[in-house]
């Protein structure tokens, strides 16, 4: 983030070195969001879909959307938390959004894969 500063001669100057000020918690969900984003990045079904465009031209937006529902799932989430939810979940988005049914257990492996980032991130662990 770049900040003006006015020098005593009266020029503005950019100065880039001013950063903004994040709370903790928004710290930890940027993380968090960043944590998801590499997992699904990893999920070859996933990528596959999105090269080959199963999902349409905006393929990788359906993507982008995919991490903002997981994301949300588990901010909005009260109680208890099941993997099976998530299976639904990411089952779902690749049968109605990517037009693809995935039976080779990544979708399992993939929603373990961001419990156990989540678990971690509650007990205060880095994603």
């Amino acid at each position: 983030m770049e900040a003006m500063v006015q020098r005593e001669n009266g020029m503005m100057i950019k100065n880039k070195s001013a950063s903004p000020s994040y709370t903790e918690s928004e710290v930890i969900m940027s993380m968090y969001w960043q944590g998801i984003s590499r997992v699904l990045s990893e999920w070859n079904g996933l990528q596959m879909a999105i090269q080959n465009q199963w999902g349409g031209y905006d393929s990788h937006q359906k993507s982008q959307q995919l991490v903002f529902d997981i994301f949300s799932w588990f901010c909005k989430s009260r109680g208890s938390l099941y993997v099976e939810e998530l299976e639904n979940l990411l089952h779902e988005s690749m049968l109605f959004s990517f037009n693809t049914d995935i039976e080779d257990g990544s979708i399992e492996e993939v929603a373990e894969q961001l419990m156990s980032m989540h678990e971690g991130c509650l007990q205060g662990c880095h994603v």
